[in-house]
């Protein structure tokens, strides 16, 4: 099975040859898929792409007319593929819904605590030899209330550390989990009552017409003043104008976002020596509580491995002629 790996960083060409060990043909291209590279795939039977790759209908039918007759998402969410169009073309697909729900829950709670507890405006006023204490003041996580916006797996992990804290939890998914009621104490309840009695929002949901800026000037109206709000699911969830003025008018006290709506050809590259383009991304580094990391929640070792293992797995599933576990 010959397969062309879009959009590579190091860590995927490192992890997939770990997993592959030789057994596939594997060609590995730093270039995104769209429209203009979906030619490099020519001759390929699969293509491996990422978040931000473009795999639309008009995509899918360059990739056909290629070879191409298998897609496998080495990520959970699949917005970026036009799966009825790929049903159409006899393309099948497949994702890596489970690699590590802790990882991505452990980076959102880390957004948390670093703005609660302000840890990088205090790490630069001690490397200035500026010791003063009255700006960095945080609150005690116990006994808030933490809304959380899509439980399920990475969800859960986040309910199970923020009860751990003793935090109390509510929740807005369309799916009842009664072991997280449970173990953890969670109120599922509307999108508004989260909203309205939140005190951190955190955001889990994937991104589809939904929860398409399901944040937005609306709901951001409804939340309490001061409301710190965490993204590490989708950037398209939360319309960022909105956020903004939300953020200039201090209704929401700080924002820890890991996505971005506009991180497609931004995000993954190493744009140091170039004039910014886009104004709104400009103007959310300009505020000093808001925290923003470039989608590295899922980067540790262990989801690396279970995403490369799987992506694999997919691949010889579809050599052998079976259905692979994850195929959509």
């Amino acid at each position: 099975m010959k397969t062309i790996v879009y959009s590579t960083q190091p860590f995927d060409k490192e992890y997939l040859n770990k997993s592959n060990s030789g057994k596939h043909e594997i060609l590995f291209e730093t270039l995104p898929l769209n429209l203009k590279t979906a030619q490099l795939a020519k001759g390929c039977n699969a293509v491996c792409i990422f978040v931000n790759d473009d795999a639309s209908a008009e995509v899918l039918k360059l990739l056909k007319g290629q070879g191409v007759s298998y897609i496998v998402a080495r990520c959970a969410g699949t917005d970026q593929i036009d799966l009825k169009a790929a049903r159409e073309l006899g393309i099948k697909v497949a994702n890596v819904p489970e690699y590590s729900p802790y990882s991505i829950a452990e980076h959102s709670v880390a957004m948390m605590m670093a703005l609660n507890r302000k840890l990088v405006l205090a790490d630069k006023k001690v490397k200035d030899y500026d010791f003063r204490l009255d700006d960095l003041i945080g609150f005690d996580m116990n006994e808030k209330k933490v809304g959380i916006i899509g439980l399920g797996k990475i969800g859960g992990v986040v309910a199970k550390i923020l009860h751990g804290f003793g935090c109390r939890i509510l929740a807005y998914d369309p799916e009842i989990n009664d072991e997280y009621m449970k173990k953890y104490g969670v109120h599922y309840c509307s999108l508004e009552a989260l909203c309205v009695e939140s005190d951190i929002i955190t955001i889990h949901a994937p991104l589809n017409e939904h929860t398409k800026y399901l944040i937005n000037k609306k709901t951001l109206g409804l939340m309490k003043k001061g409301v710190m709000i965490i993204n590490t699911g989708r950037g398209g969830i939360i319309n960022t104008n909105d956020l903004i003025e939300a953020l200039k008018s201090g209704h929401v006290g700080s924002a820890g976002l890991d996505v971005y709506e506009k991180e497609k050809g931004l995000f993954f590259f190493d744009h140091s020596h170039d004039i910014p383009e886009d104004d709104m991304f400009a103007r959310l580094l300009t505020f000093k509580n808001v925290l923003i990391t470039g989608h590295q929640a899922f980067l540790t070792e262990n989801a690396l491995t279970n995403i490369s293992d799987t992506v694999i797995e997919n691949i010889e599933a579809w050599e052998k002629g079976a259905k692979p576990k994850f195929e959509l």
